[in-house]
């Protein structure tokens, strides 16, 4: 795999878990790989204040699940303004016209050839993709066709996939649109796992917005996409779970944050393609 020593970070302009970026980043930038980071249509994503609340008590859990110390990383990320320097993934992706679009065959083909051209671009700019985590990517992410195309173009190539929290929902969902069959089918997964899960709220306490519980348990989503001869794992009671299936490294929650940046730096570096499991 030819290296570019980029990562590109696909962001919910609807909120981050902020250490779900953080935590990941710190780690591969120290192994010497810089970050783009992106949006489906190139608005900042917002930290969401729950994840820089050392205070907060998450209800399923029962604890303060933001430590000081991540609160303190997140907050001096925050600071430096990268994020204001975020990208429009609708400016690289096209959209799939709809079949009653005139005329259609024409627009189809065309949708075709543009997304072939955007998804050689991406590799050729990108070593890997990390699906930042959070209450956001539920909302704009995970359904997302163009975030869908961007992950099926490195998912035919090879290259790492590295999801957290909610963001793994959209491995699910990333499919072909002819063979409609999930690129994780026959693979070992870990994700938001059903105890985990909120009655309300699901993360965006202290914003303007809320959609009650998640609108789907994910656990159950990701144990039919992988089918019979893989496995979810939720790993509920441990305090982490991080996994790797090439190309997939897929971790539960934000407690996973570091461990899953050093997963993700061994899969780059020192060639990870099995662990967790």
């Amino acid at each position: 795999m030819a290296s570019t020593g980029k990562i590109l970070a696909v962001m919910s302009e609807w909120g981050y878990w902020g250490i779900e970026l953080v935590g990941p980043l710190l780690k591969l930038e120290a192994a010497g790989y810089a970050f783009d980071f992106f949006t489906p249509r190139g608005k900042r994503s917002p930290v969401l204040p729950p994840s820089i609340d050392p205070s907060y008590v998450d209800p399923p859990l029962g604890v303060c699940v933001t430590t000081p110390e991540d609160a303190s990383l997140v907050k001096t990320f925050e600071a430096t303004n990268r994020l204001d320097e975020t990208k429009n993934l609708s400016a690289l992706f096209p959209e799939r016209p709809y079949f009653a679009a005139d005329p259609f065959l024409r627009k189809f083909e065309a949708y075709y050839e543009a997304r072939r051209q955007a998804q050689a671009e991406a590799l050729a700019k990108y070593d890997a993709i990390l699906l930042v985590g959070g209450s956001g990517p539920i909302v704009d992410v995970v359904n997302n066709q163009r975030v869908h195309d961007l992950v099926l173009g490195f998912h035919a190539a090879g290259r790492p996939i590295g999801a957290i929290c909610y963001g793994v929902a959209t491995l699910a969902f990333a499919r072909d649109f002819n063979e409609r069959k999930p690129i994780i089918a026959g693979k070992h997964v870990t994700g938001h796992c059903i105890e985990y899960d909120y009655h309300d709220g699901t993360g965006f306490v202290g914003t303007d917005f809320n959609m009650g519980p998640p609108p789907y348990p994910l656990e159950y989503i990701l144990a039919d996409a992988v089918g019979p001869t893989g496995a979810y794992h939720g790993n509920f009671g441990k305090g982490t779970s991080v996994l790797v299936d090439y190309p997939f490294i897929t971790a539960r929650s934000l407690q996973c944050a570091h461990e899953f940046g050093d997963r993700f730096v061994d899969v780059l570096k020192n060639g990870l393609v099995r662990s967790g499991w």
